[in-house]
């Protein structure tokens, strides 16, 4: 018999080679990688009021004193009122000088809920917000219409109103407004855990909580259609109403939400001071967020927050320090040097040096 020849078998040839599939977390940490900063800065902000530490000269006790944490407080609300003050004139391009006056509604809108319809503070505060809303609407609307004289006739409108508010609180009418002196918080209206400075830990956590909303509203608006279309608008306002968007719709919104902020600002302003002051009606208020905006870098994600709290700090505690000159000059002068070394305000030092 002849044997069968069995074929001999053909080895496979090599699978080819498979690339290696993006790595999961690689994509999960370019997602995260952008909230790693503000998750940080908060915790950080969380854990202040549970830090005994004593920083001598910087502050005038431990960071957990209630004169710390109240200064702290009052650093985070301006640091929130800069930012919303940047809606308007760092996104979208209008120069406000009228913007106190919202605050000032918030402040004293909240305080006369209280003492004169016997409202709660929580009712109070959202009676003024909704009421000092519409009143952004509608003097928005009458503002915006003269930006076809320039921005100088929005500018000089919105500062006859800031004026004209301010004149109202100061000639204190039926003693409403307290005049000169201001109104002392009306305590009977408010949480007792808000009160007292025993207490002062819970206003700090208000303040942040503020200020956290303040940031989420604008940064996730600012990332939206509508921010985009607000970007446009500062930058050629033209183009935007040949491709058939509104410029006036658009910048009454950013003009209403960043009022409406304000008004909320005026709230906590009221609560960390204890008091509604007229300071804050008047337009040199507007021009001191003005200054904090310019200062940190006017259109950019922090610079607002970081101008607002070291304006703050500095305009709080230069007066603590024997310097032998007039803190306001330092200030000024700190505030001059600042523009000249950097002129897109402080936070464009770090992406200058990244560059």
């Amino acid at each position: 018999m002849t044997a069968t020849r069995t074929p001999r078998a053909t080895p496979a040839a090599p699978a080819p080679a498979v690339k290696d599939a993006p790595d999961a977390r690689d994509g999960l940490l370019r997602r995260l990688r952008p909230a790693t900063v503000p998750v940080a800065v908060l915790l950080v902000l969380a854990l202040l009021p549970y830090s005994a530490l004593d920083i001598p000269v910087l502050l005038d006790g431990p960071v957990n004193s209630p004169g710390s944490l109240q200064l702290f407080a009052l650093c985070l609300v301006f640091g929130a009122l800069a930012l919303g003050y940047d809606l308007m004139f760092g996104r979208t391009g209008l120069l406000s000088f009228g913007h106190a006056l919202y605050i000032a509604g918030g402040s004293y809108g909240t305080q006369l809920a209280m003492t004169e319809l016997g409202l709660g503070l929580l009712p109070a505060a959202l009676l003024t917000l909704v009421l000092g809303a519409l009143a952004a609407l509608v003097l928005g609307a009458v503002s915006l219409r003269t930006l076809a004289l320039g921005s100088v006739g929005f500018a000089m409108v919105t500062l006859a109103f800031a004026q004209a508010g301010s004149i109202y609180v100061e000639r204190n009418p039926g003693g409403l407004t307290g005049g000169e002196e201001g109104l002392p918080l009306y305590v009977d209206g408010v949480p007792d855990a808000l009160v007292g400075v025993q207490n002062t830990v819970n206003v700090y956590w208000l303040a942040l909580a503020y200020l956290v909303l303040v940031a989420g509203v604008v940064w996730t608006v600012t990332a939206r259609p509508a921010g985009r279309v607000w970007q446009a608008i500062r930058d050629n306002e033209q183009r935007v109403a040949v491709l058939g968007r509104s410029p006036f719709a658009h910048k009454l919104g950013a003009f209403v939400l960043a009022s409406s902020l304000a008004v909320l600002g005026g709230v906590l302003h009221l609560l960390v001071t204890a008091g509604a002051t007229p300071h804050t009606s008047t337009p040199e208020f507007t021009l001191t967020l003005l200054v904090m905006v310019v200062l940190g870098g006017s259109g950019t994600r922090w610079g607002p927050i970081v101008g607002g709290v070291l304006f703050t700090y500095l305009d709080q505690r230069l007066g603590g320090w024997d310097l032998g000159v007039e803190p306001m000059l330092i200030l000024g002068s700190l505030f001059v040097l600042a523009v000249y070394l950097a002129p897109g305000g402080i936070t464009a030092l770090g992406r200058r040096r990244n560059a």
